[in-house]
């Protein structure tokens, strides 16, 4: 028995030709149509070069378990999750890569309903059943049925529900794809605002899926990234920029000077919106950064739950709350009216929305935020050994703390000023997050104090 060394901590990713390929793609998808007793399994795939050839491996696979394979064709994370749910599929698989470099491939895989897999009953039992190959037999064979306009136009309109677009304002938009699987998607919704009398001016740029990545890897949390969609923004005079990574279920934001918004904010700027709409509602975070989010949904009338990071335990928070919405800092968005599932194309709907309905500039919008509770962005530490580093910094403030935190690696909070600090789950990092009340606090000194005793 031969291990399979993609399957990683949340999902399957790995280095083409060393430890994922087509014949291991055949296997998985023969053990998640194996595993789940399976009549009908939703497949997509991504715009990488090696992405439809995966999902023929992997329809080929469900096929010869006996389960039919719903096929959605080149699409984003988001639509296997919505499609899992609209056709009432008892598994879906995206063949995806997302932000990875250009030489690795992989997959994204939920149950039925949406939900993530579990990794004692579901994970690790997929795993082993595709690293033994001990098929069960079957007299029916399965066939694929070709739904891709079905499953997206049900889709579109399901996105496009959340918001009212009679309220929308003339705006123009920046929407960079980085090349990757989002523009075909991304166009459908926008046809459809159009089509309903939204007065929004596109300019796409990197628009065309294309597997070169000519443009780089779309990937927007990378510095160099980001001068592509931040100059087109101010070269065009837009009111936002927007940019998708590989799968699109994250979507980034820069304000009308081309600047930058953390994710942190973005949560807050939805936790708003939604808020609005629905008070009282039960909103989800990460521990990560978290005295922004917590101020605003007070102050709107919400209620605050925090959630350890990874979209596993976040969409178990939301089910087990009912909460309206969940984010992460990283750009992972969370919705309960769209299965519980994250979505990249939500997002840019819902600030476009809050946008028009105060009237303010999204750099308005987040100045406020960013004055009371400045925020460092994640930063990342490699480190021979994560767990020495960390408790180094642990010796020095941990006694001085007011209040600590084990949710998700460790917060410490002090009386003006937080920091959680957490290690990677498949790379020798340490994740450190730093916030403060106000200008009381110098982040930057700080974060060169703790960087110190880090690396």
């Amino acid at each position: 028995m031969a291990k399979l060394t993609c399957f990683k901590a949340y999902d399957i990713r790995g280095e083409l030709g060393v430890n994922i390929d087509a014949k291991i793609a055949y296997r998985i998808g023969r053990a998640v149509a194996e595993h789940f007793s399976s009549k009908k399994v939703v497949v997509g795939w991504d715009a990488r070069e090696t992405s439809a050839e995966f999902a023929e491996a992997v329809s080929n696979g469900i096929m010869d378990a006996g389960a039919d394979v719903l096929d959605i064709g080149l699409s984003g994370t988001e639509e296997m999750y919505w499609g899992v749910t609209e056709f009432k599929a008892d598994a879906g698989i995206v063949v995806t890569a997302s932000h990875n470099p250009i030489n690795y491939n992989g997959m994204k895989i939920v149950k039925s309903d949406s939900r993530p897999l579990d990794d004692e009953i579901d994970f690790k039992i997929i795993k082993k059943l595709a690293e033994d190959e001990a098929w069960e037999k079957n007299i029916r064979k399965g066939v694929r049925l070709d739904i891709a306009v079905k499953a997206r136009m049900k889709y579109v309109k399901q996105i496009v529900g959340f918001i009212e677009i009679r309220k929308l304002k003339p705006l123009k938009m920046i929407v960079n794809c980085g090349n990757g699987a989002a523009g075909p998607t991304f166009d459908a919704i926008a046809d459809s605002l159009i089509t309903d009398g939204a007065p929004l001016e596109i300019i796409r740029i990197h628009h065309e899926p294309d597997y070169t990545f000519p443009n780089g890897i779309p990937n927007p949390l990378l510095v160099e990234n980001r001068p592509a969609t931040a100059n087109a923004v101010v070269n065009k005079g837009a009111d936002l920029g927007v940019a998708f990574d590989g799968d699109f279920d994250r979507c980034f934001f820069f304000d009308e000077t081309g600047a930058f918004i953390g994710g942190e904010y973005v949560l807050s700027l939805l936790a708003t919106s939604f808020l609005e709409k629905n008070p009282g509602s039960n909103i989800i975070h990460d521990p990560r950064v978290i005295w922004n989010v917590q101020d605003i949904v007070k102050s709107k009338g919400g209620k605050t739950i925090q959630s350890k990071t990874g979209h596993a335990f976040i969409k178990q928070e939301m089910r087990r709350t009912q909460a309206i919405y969940g984010g992460e800092m990283s750009a992972h968005h969370y919705f309960r009216d769209f299965a519980y599932c994250d979505s990249g194309m939500l997002p840019w709907l819902l600030i476009i929305e809050l946008l028009s309905t105060t009237g303010m500039t999204l750099s308005a919008l987040v100045k406020s935020q960013f004055e009371a509770f400045p925020s460092s962005g994640e930063n990342n530490f490699t480190v021979k050994n994560a767990d020495a580093a960390i408790e180094k910094v642990l010796r020095k403030y941990k006694p001085s703390a007011l209040f600590i935190d084990n949710t998700d690696g460790v917060s410490l909070a002090f009386e003006d000023w937080r920091f959680n600090l957490r290690k990677s789950n498949n790379e020798p990092l340490v994740r450190l997050n730093i916030e403060a009340r106000g200008n009381s606090v110098d982040i930057n000194q700080k974060l060169a104090d703790i960087k110190r005793l880090i690396v």
